[in-house]
């Protein structure tokens, strides 16, 4: 036999996921995100036929697509129609160009909130319209192997609508679809994050006024009165980024050395400015909360995974109980975190008046305990603070994460989460 040849390479520009079960959005929609739906109207919005669009929904609902390959411009699978076999069926789209990417990394780049939403697997709308990544009116292009020359035929209308429900799940996948793979995606994020790192730790510092020793304390003064010192400086308007650590490899990890001056630097310039230390209050769980949360995300790099996982057992907690505990912070700070893990019994008054709120604003009808007011999927969570704090969690289980931003009206964070 002859000798075995080397391992295939990774092909981060062709995924092929299994059959996607459907699930229905709490609004009674196919998909269950703004962008999962925005890609489903923007074949819906060109569709000539809305029976057709109708038999595809069903066809999807009823598990007729199977497994679905998606590469740059195009989403391929067979979907099962009224004959035993088969039909071959895709959706083509535009890739975009490389000024597109550029745009697109560049914006992502500059806003750390917004790396840390696309491992959280959200896509702010801010960077979707970056470079046109969702699709128009007109963009999806069907083609199937059937006789029907509807536009879109039933098979197609199928596969764009479980092609929304990977999206749902991962909107990598639409990044995918418009040329990029996932690794490659991340690795020049990765490269524009220590690049812009290292200009600013190598930006020539500005001159600060001095004055000699000597002239402040000479041999002897004679009689005279030494010469005033030079007025305190008026402290910066943000904290300096650390020197990079000499290269050693018997050195400590370079990422912790960096994370160990960055916070030290940052404390600095809290008790310099406001006279407090923001750390000296908070509790070790709490510490490695805000230290997670004070990087991009958990999936960038190697070595961010690393700190997540070594924080997580350091206090015998998951990387899960860790990742949660960094979107409640990432959500409120500290009262964020407090929301998530201490449900307490609110008084008569915000509380009682919610629900009757949200009923009167045509949302769904939410069941009460202690302080959160539940649907299968939606969350709303009162803080001590009188804030609503809004959260998500797959139909009936009870696995609810942080999401959007904290509400004085409980109208208003049900309506953030749900994309209105």
């Amino acid at each position: 036999m002859g000798r075995p040849g080397p391992a295939a390479r990774h092909d981060d520009r062709r995924r092929t996921f299994p059959a996607v079960p459907p699930r229905a959005a709490p609004d009674g929609r196919f998909a269950a995100t703004w962008w999962g739906n925005a890609w489903v109207e923007a074949l819906e919005d060109t569709a000539l036929d809305p029976a057709r669009l109708a038999r595809g929904r069903a066809y999807a609902g009823r598990g007729q697509v199977d497994a679905i390959t998606v590469t740059p411009g195009r989403v391929v699978a067979y979907v099962h129609g009224s004959r035993p076999r088969p039909y071959r069926t895709e959706i083509r789209l535009r890739v975009l160009g490389d000024n597109d990417w550029e745009r697109f990394l560049d914006t992502a780049a500059d806003r750390p909130e917004h790396i840390a939403a696309l491992l959280d697997k959200d896509v702010p709308h801010a960077l979707a319209a970056v470079a046109d990544l969702l699709p128009a009116p007109g963009d999806l292009v069907p083609d199937c192997s059937c006789p029907d020359d509807g536009f879109p035929c039933k098979h197609a209308a199928a596969l764009c609508y479980q092609a929304s429900r990977l999206l749902d799940e991962d909107p990598f996948v639409l990044f995918l679809m418009r040329g990029r793979g996932e690794q490659e995606l991340l690795a020049a994020l990765t490269r524009r994050n220590a690049a812009r790192s290292a200009t600013e730790r190598t930006a020539t510092a500005p001159e600060l006024p001095t004055l000699p020793a000597r002239a402040v304390l000479p041999p002897s003064t004679g009689g005279r009165a030494l010469p005033p010192l030079p007025e305190p400086l008026l402290a910066p308007a943000q904290p300096g980024r650390p020197p990079l650590p000499p290269p050693d490899r018997d050195a400590p990890d370079p990422l912790a050395l960096d994370l160990l001056a960055t916070e030290a630097a940052a404390r600095a310039h809290a008790f310099l400015t406001t006279g407090r230390d923001p750390v000296a209050e908070l509790g070790p769980w709490q510490d490695a909360v805000r230290l997670a949360a004070a990087h991009p995300g958990s999936g960038l790099t190697a070595s961010t995974r690393a700190l997540y996982r070594d924080l997580a057992a350091a206090l015998d907690r998951t990387p899960t109980d860790l990742a949660r505990a960094v979107a409640a912070w990432r959500q409120g700070g500290a009262a964020g975190l407090e929301v998530l893990e201490e449900p307490w019994d609110p008084p008569a008054g915000p509380f009682d008046r919610a629900r009757p709120a949200l009923l009167a604003a045509d949302l769904p009808a939410f069941r009460p305990w202690r302080n959160r007011l539940s649907t299968r999927t939606l969350q709303l969570r009162l803080g001590r603070d009188g804030l609503w704090y809004g959260y998500e969690s797959d139909a009936d289980r009870e696995d609810w994460w942080p999401r959007g931003a904290p509400d004085a009206d409980p109208v208003g964070a049900v309506t953030a989460l749900m994309g209105r």
